[in-house]
C-alpha cells in the first residue's frame, strides 16, 4: 500500500499534466471551450427546474416564500451527483479504454485512477463557480455553512472511487458489468432525492429511501446550500465508514488483480 502512494508522488508531474492534455484536447477546437464542461449540467437543471418549479416550490420543508428554492436544491443535488457519476462512470471503463497503454507502458496503474479523479475534482469546481454566479443572480448566496462543502465533497469522492474502483476491476474479468452500470446509475438516480424531496414518498417507503448510501450525500449538498445547515453526522457516519472499508478493499483488490489485469486485456 505504501509503494502505491511513493508511486504517486513520483508520477505527481505526469497526473498533472495528464489532466491538463486532457482537457486541452477535449475543447482545442471548441469555440466555447471548457464551457461545455458547466452547460450539460446547468441545462439539465434548468429544464428541471422550469417542469417542476411549480410543483415543488411549495413542498419544501422549511421555505417560506423563495421562489428560487426549488432551484436551488435541484442545483446543489446535481453539484453532488455529478461529481459521483463522473468518478464512477469513468473508473468503471478505465482499464478497459486504457488496455493497450496499460500492456505497451510500464508505469504506475494506479495514476490513471488518480487522473480520473483530477478531472472529476475540476469539472465539479468549475460548476460549483458556475452555480455560485447563478445564486448571486438570484440573491441567494449559500451562507456560513458552505465550508462544509469540501468534507462532504471528499466522504463523495471516496464512495465514488471505492465503489468505481472495485467494479472496475471486476469490469476487467466480466465484461458484462461495464453495460450493467449506467443502467444501474439511471436508476440510482432517480431513487435517490435529487428531482424530488422525500417528503413527498409516501411515508410507508421513506424507510427504503435511506438505505442508499447516496442519500446522505446529497442531502448534505441541499442543506448546505438550501438551508445553510451544517452537516448531520448521525446520518454521514455510516456513509463514511462504508466508504472508508470500499476504498481499503479496492486498492488492496487493485493490487492483487493488476498483474492479472494485463494478461486479460
Amino acid at each position: 500500500m505504501f509503494k502505491m502512494f511513493s508511486d504517486l508522488w513520483r508520477y505527481r508531474f505526469f497526473i498533472f499534466s495528464t489532466i491538463k492534455t486532457e482537457f486541452r484536447a477535449q475543447f482545442v477546437r471548441s469555440s466555447l471551450g471548457g464551457l461545455w464542461m458547466i452547460l450539460q449540467p446547468l441545462s439539465q437543471v434548468l429544464i428541471f427546474a422550469f417542469v417542476l418549479s411549480t410543483v415543488m416550490s411549495a413542498k419544501l420543508p422549511g421555505i417560506d416564500n423563495n421562489q428560487y428554492a426549488y432551484s436551488i436544491y435541484l442545483m446543489s443535488g446535481i453539484l453532488g451527483w455529478s461529481l459521483f457519476n463522473e468518478i464512477l462512470s469513468r473508473c468503471v471503463n478505465l482499464f478497459v479504454e486504457n488496455a493497450n497503454l496499460l500492456k505497451k507502458v510500464a508505469f504506475p496503474k494506479i495514476t490513471l485512477v488518480c487522473i480520473v479523479v483530477g478531472r472529476a475534482i475540476v469539472n465539479n469546481m468549475l460548476l460549483f463557480l458556475a452555480m455560485l454566479v447563478i445564486f448571486g443572480f438570484l440573491g441567494c448566496w449559500p451562507g456560513v455553512n458552505i465550508i462544509y462543502l469540501p468534507l462532504l465533497s471528499l466522504i463523495n469522492i471516496m464512495f465514488a472511487l471505492g465503489l468505481g474502483l472495485i467494479l472496475g476491476v471486476f469490469n476487467v474479468f466480466i465484461r458484462d458489468i461495464g453495460q450493467v452500470v449506467p443502467i444501474a446509475l439511471q436508476m440510482l438516480f432517480w431513487l435517490t432525492p435529487i428531482v424530488y424531496v422525500i417528503t413527498i414518498i409516501p411515508e410507508r417507503y421513506q424507510a427504503w429511501v435511506h438505505f442508499n448510501p447516496l442519500q446522505p450525500i446529497i442531502s448534505g449538498y441541499q442543506a448546505i446550500m438550501l438551508y445553510d445547515h451544517a452537516l448531520a453526522w448521525s446520518g454521514l457516519m455510516a456513509v463514511l465508514a462504508l466508504s472508508a472499508i470500499m476504498l481499503i478493499f479496492a486498492l488492496i483488490l487493485f493490487r492483487k488483480a493488476s498483474p492479472e489485469m494485463v494478461d486479460q486485456l
